[in-house]
């Protein structure tokens, strides 16, 4: 097996526990802020002491923005195909295209039949599983003309409709171990998804569950490139090594990039509900995997002097790669006023080649991001507050009075406000007035100076709409009943801030993670 070249992808495998839902909710967060990739659950619907997986990905769709998800791996005997098809396809458009669909042909099969399944034999389980992503595609597959049609053994669908098509060509990973399983991988699949605990002799079994996988695209006439290498991988941080992914960051990078560059492995989740270690995996390990990977890819055999240099730069906690992810715009404007051009905001020069960030530049960047994403939940709250408003709930008064407590109101919500707490905070005795933070970048980088005009400006046009905001419900108070002039100020207020937060953490959230919010912090 050699490496595929394949683009590496970083995920969480939390586990789905009932006890506590808001914990799994805030870790599938934790790993989104953590610059993860995908976010995974579990699939057990015979499990009482679980949520249900599916109930739980639409959840944690909605209260992220980024991060993919998929079941992990799906149990298909309780899962009808063309309900979980349309069920797929549905949340896809609903995520702007963040599903995958990670499908498993079921197991337990005491627990699947007292849940009301069908108890299969091995060979029965593969044949059903074959069946099952046949509808899937075709129930995906709009552009074909005619119904749904496939007369299996296990699945008969004949005459359903075709849709609704999702927003992006969703992978099937399919978790497997046996030869006629892995061959169905090659065969029909877009993945394979193991789990490393599972394989008794370790990373040593890779290279024969690969050659299935390969010798079944081969034989369908596929390429085996076209299927993803995916591992569910499991160990602990440590000072010092104890084993295969037992140890400090710097062994964890090693030993992924052995799993990519030797067996081709593309997509690494970290089976833990451990902040720290998701937050370890996503912030230090997966940004210097991709580094020496990358680099091994483009010099061949340099391998032992890239793993050096690596291993010191972990240790030292920097990396070239930028773990905090601006939020980008959504794209979507409710009112027909325009503020501002667009098109003319300036772009922050490009960081220097080579350019090494710390743990704590890090840290930096992410603040701006989390900063905004409370800006963004009093922007729901405002929203909220106008339906309740129209439905009589609270009175335009009492809206008002909501509004005023806002941080945004309080024209406390600029840059400079939130990183003079943040820095009076992290230096226990600087504090810093509203206007320091973007005066200590602009002596940092020349380069900044029209960026951080650009943003002086929009805060003012900002501070301008909240007033217009609370205008609106003044002039609410004198005249009940009309929504007109409220409605355009909350869009308004929508349109114009979700666009300034995004275009603020596109161009700072780099020089942030460079320079911090002053002289000295990093």
């Amino acid at each position: 097996m050699t490496d595929h070249g394949h683009e590496l992808h970083f995920g969480g495998f939390l586990t789905p526990g009932a006890g506590r839902p808001e914990q799994v909710v805030a870790l599938a967060k934790l790993c989104e802020q953590s610059g993860l990739d995908l976010v995974t659950f579990q699939d057990h619907p015979y499990q009482p002491g679980f949520l249900d997986t599916w109930t739980l990905i639409s959840f944690v769709a909605a209260a992220t923005s980024r991060v993919r998800l998929a079941g992990n791996v799906l149990n298909l005997p309780l899962r009808q195909p063309v309900v979980l098809a349309r069920s797929v396809a549905s949340l896809d458009l609903l995520t702007d295209g963040r599903i995958e669909l990670g499908l498993g042909a079921g197991a337990f099969w005491e627990a699947i039949e007292a849940a009301g399944g069908r108890r299969l034999s091995p060979g029965q389980a593969v044949a059903a599983l074959d069946e099952a992503i046949r509808v899937i595609r075709e129930v995906w597959d709009t552009e074909r003309r005619g119904m749904v049609r496939v007369e299996g053994e296990h699945y008969r669908v004949v005459g359903a409709k075709r849709g609704p098509a999702p927003a992006h060509p969703v992978q099937i990973w399919v978790g497997a171990y046996k030869p006629r399983m892995l061959r169905l991988v090659g065969r029909a699949a877009d993945g394979w998804l193991p789990s490393l605990s599972y394989l008794p002799k370790g990373p040593a079994e890779l290279p024969g569950l690969n050659a299935l996988i390969d010798e079944g695209a081969e034989a369908a006439g596929r390429e085996p490139a076209a299927v993803r290498r995916l591992l569910n991988v499991n160990g602990s941080f440590a000072r010092s090594s104890t084993g295969f992914l037992a140890g400090p960051p710097e062994q964890w990078v090693d030993e992924l990039a052995g799993l990519a560059l030797e067996h081709g492995i593309a997509t690494f989740i970290l089976g833990s509900d451990d902040p720290r270690a998701i937050q370890l995996f996503g912030q230090e390990v997966a940004p210097a995997v991709r580094e020496l990977v990358g680099a091994e890819r483009a010099a061949p055999g340099d391998r032992a002097e890239a793993v050096t240099q690596e291993r010191a730069a972990v240790a030292a906690g920097e990396t070239t790669a930028l773990a905090v992810t601006p939020t980008p715009d959504p794209g979507v404007r409710l009112s027909a006023r325009r503020l501002w051009d667009e098109s003319a905001r300036p772009a922050a020069p490009p960081a220097p080649a080579g350019q090494r960030y710390t743990v704590r530049g890090q840290a930096a960047g992410q603040h701006l991001v989390d900063v905004h994403d409370h800006l963004r939940q009093e922007l729901g709250q405002v929203r909220d507050l106008l339906e309740q408003v129209r439905r009589g709930a609270v009175s335009a008064g009492a809206a008002r009075a909501a509004l005023n407590e806002m941080t945004m109101r309080q024209n406390n919500w600029t840059l400079g406000a939130y990183c003079a707490a943040y820095c009076t905070v992290v230096t226990q005795h600087h504090g810093l007035e509203d206007n320091s933070i973007f005066p200590h970048l602009r002596r940092a980088d020349a380069g900044l100076g029209p960026v951080l005009d650009r943003l002086t400006e929009e805060h003012v046009v900002i501070h301008e709409v909240v007033e217009g905001v609370d205008r609106a419900l003044v002039e609410l108070i004198h005249h009940p009943g009309d929504f007109t002039a409220l409605q355009e100020a909350v869009d308004l207020l929508t349109d114009t801030l979700l666009s300034h937060l995004s275009y603020e953490e596109r161009e700072i959230v780099e020089p942030l993670a460079r320079y911090g919010f002053f002289a000295g912090q990093l």
